[in-house]
């Protein structure tokens, strides 16, 4: 049985998942792996279509227009908050059934998508993230641009290669357009980092799985020679960093609009039976959690509701508006057909 009580506590401390060995520092694979390995990021080029990029770019834009308050697409006076359903400064969308909507499940199910993490982890039998949607509209003016927030989603008192994050990039994202920023390299340095500053005050966290750096550590990691670099992708790409990897996002400056289904997944041997039961729950009752596919941390729903004129947004029901059709594969990622019959 899931405790709904506990899901819904803003208490954040969850269990350690295990360390991956799925990469070897000492071996070369000739692909993203390497890029993985040495730089703690990897663009995996042409991973699906344009075409294919943007049908899904249509449906996001129709799921917007969808909600009638006055958004279209070709208007680029609509880019406004009073014709949209509320998106996070940071582009982010976790309400509004978003984690579960048909065009965020056609995009975690692409067998293409799939085959990239079962070749990295070795396996077939994968679970993926419930996790947000992006969409950064370009040439919005009602929201400021994101300021840098360098975080790691990982556990500084858990090191290791413990998780790999990625979203699917859908559209064209270069030097002004909206997208991932990373530390190059800073993932092969973050123990030694965590040693140093293991007496600095972390401050606030939804959860233990979040570190934020100060301008102190930043500055240190500037002068061991450690930069950041704005990762840039074509429409169909897939973007993956190690969680251990310094990172944030930026807001678009161009004319480009930033669209993105994030995309992780795990084996399905990293979770516990009473993990598979959760994702279970969140799946039937189209709840969220964050980027790790064990379900860890299930969006707590006072945190993420997004407000709108100082209350609730009225039209955010945590239902996607096209429930998701799936596949059998994308079907086994939710990992529902790994949960073993009770005795």
């Amino acid at each position: 049985m899931v405790n709904e009580t506990k899901i819904h506590e803003s208490a954040s401390t969850v269990r350690g998942t295990p360390v991956l060995d799925c990469l070897d520092p000492n071996v070369q694979y000739g692909d993203f792996r390497d890029d993985l390995n040495r730089d703690g990021y990897a663009v995996v080029k042409g991973v699906l279509p344009v075409q294919r990029c943007n049908e899904y770019i249509d449906q996001i834009h129709e799921w917007l227009e969808s909600f009638n308050l006055g958004y279209n697409r070709n208007d680029p006076s609509t880019v406004r908050e009073d014709c949209l359903p509320i998106i996070h400064q940071k582009g982010l969308i976790q309400a509004y059934g978003a984690p579960h909507e048909n065009f965020t499940w056609g995009v975690r199910s692409e067998p293409a998508i799939i085959d990239v993490f079962a070749k990295l982890f070795g396996t077939e039998d994968l679970l993926t993230s419930f996790d947000a949607v992006n969409v950064s509209l370009a040439n919005r003016k009602d929201l400021p641009a994101n300021k840098a927030w360098a975080h790691q989603d990982q556990d500084p008192e858990r090191p290791g290669f413990r998780c790999v994050q990625g979203f699917m990039n859908l559209a064209p994202c270069g030097d002004n357009d909206g997208g991932l920023v990373v530390l190059k390299g800073g993932h092969a340095i973050s123990k030694e980092y965590h040693d140093t500053f293991r007496q600095e005050e972390r401050g606030f966290r939804w959860t233990n799985e979040m570190y934020m750096f100060k301008d102190t550590g930043l500055k240190w990691l500037q002068e061991r020679g450690y930069e950041w670099v704005k990762v840039n992708a074509e429409a169909g790409d897939l973007v993956l960093w190690d969680s251990r990897t310094p990172h944030y996002n930026v807001s678009p400056k161009g004319e480009n609009s930033r669209f993105v289904v994030y995309t992780c997944y795990a084996p399905v041997s990293t979770a516990t039976q009473e993990e598979l039961q959760l994702k279970k729950w969140l799946f039937e009752n189209t709840k969220g959690h964050s980027h790790w596919p064990q379900a860890l941390q299930p969006f707590v729903e006072e945190f993420v509701t997004p407000m709108r004129n100082g209350e609730p947004c009225p039209y955010n029901h945590w239902k996607p508006r096209s429930p998701p059709q799936l596949t059998e594969r994308g079907y086994k990622l939710t990992g529902i057909p790994y949960i073993k019959a009770s005795a």
